[in-house]
Order: C-alpha cells, then sequence, then structure tokens
C-alpha cells in the first residue's frame, strides 16, 4: 500500500516571482529593516550594528569570531562593522593577550549605557506587528529558525 507522500505529485516548479519562498522571505526582510531603520536611527545604529551590540549586551567581551557564529556573519563582513562602532565610541577591539590572533570585543561605557535607549526597539516593533498575536510570532520565529537550519545544512 502506497502511502499518500509516495504517491503525491512533486509540487511544479514555477518562475512566477509570487512563487517564490525567497521572495516573500526577501521583501518581509526589506520590510522589516525599514521598520528598524526608524527604530535604531535615534540610536545611530544601523541594524547589523544594533545586532552586533544585542550580541555584547547578552554577554561582553567575546572575540570577533564568536560574534560572527553567533550571527552567522564572517570575520571579512564582521570586522569593517566592528570598526565603525569602535570609532562611535561604543566598544573597543584589543588582541587578547593569550592568543595575539583573536581579537576581543568589549563594550565603552558609552555602549553600555546605550542597552537602556535601545529598550523602546522591540517595544516599537511590536506595534509594527500589531495585527500578529505573540502565539503567531513565536511560531512563525520556530518555523524561521528550523528553515534556517535546513538551508544551512544544505548550504
Amino acid at each position: 500500500m502506497k502511502t499518500a507522500l509516495a504517491t503525491a505529485k512533486p509540487p511544479r516548479s514555477s518562475l512566477l516571482l509570487d512563487d517564490q519562498l525567497c521572495f516573500a522571505l526577501y521583501s518581509t526582510g526589506l520590510a522589516l529593516n525599514k521598520v528598524y531603520r526608524k527604530l535604531l536611527g535615534k540610536l545611530g545604529l544601523t541594524y547589523p550594528q544594533y545586532l552586533v551590540m544585542m550580541v555584547l549586551w547578552e554577554r561582553d567581551g567575546l572575540t570577533v569570531s564568536e560574534i560572527g557564529e553567533r550571527l552567522f556573519l564572517d570575520s571579512a563582513t564582521l570586522t569593517p562593522l566592528l570598526k565603525r562602532l569602535e570609532a562611535a565610541g561604543l566598544l573597543t577591539r584589543t588582541r587578547a593577550a593569550s592568543d595575539e590572533r583573536l581579537v576581543v570585543i568589549e563594550l565603552s561605557k558609552q555602549g553600555r549605557a546605550l542597552k537602556a535607549k535601545a529598550q523602546s526597539v522591540p517595544t516599537g516593533m511590536s506595534c509594527a506587528v500589531e495585527d500578529c498575536s505573540l502565539e503567531q510570532l513565536t511560531v512563525l520565529k520556530a518555523q524561521l529558525e528550523s528553515l534556517r537550519g535546513s538551508l544551512l545544512r544544505h548550504a
């Protein structure tokens, strides 16, 4: 006896833009970034800078590679970002005494103080997604994390 999955036809290949998962994710990301741009402008941060700051607010004193692993970014992408945050006075970059190849990133006093101002960002984002319930957003986040994991396994 064949199961429904065994007899189901594979989905037809479509080159219609609105049929593409990637376009739905891409255009949603653009919309998300527009909202974040408005919220983060008050802090003087871009969205990627905000992500770095959130990682450091969770745990200060990480290496560049540790931050990169957390954000799925390589050091070539992360280093210029960290240099701009350092120039803005939000963090410091120092070579580790134990291993000169490692660069340790630490928040400055100004970077730690920015966390209090950033408390308004999640609230602002919640207002932007007011049509979605907390349950819907929780399920969506879990689905996106699962999708990311699957894609990374095949990358």
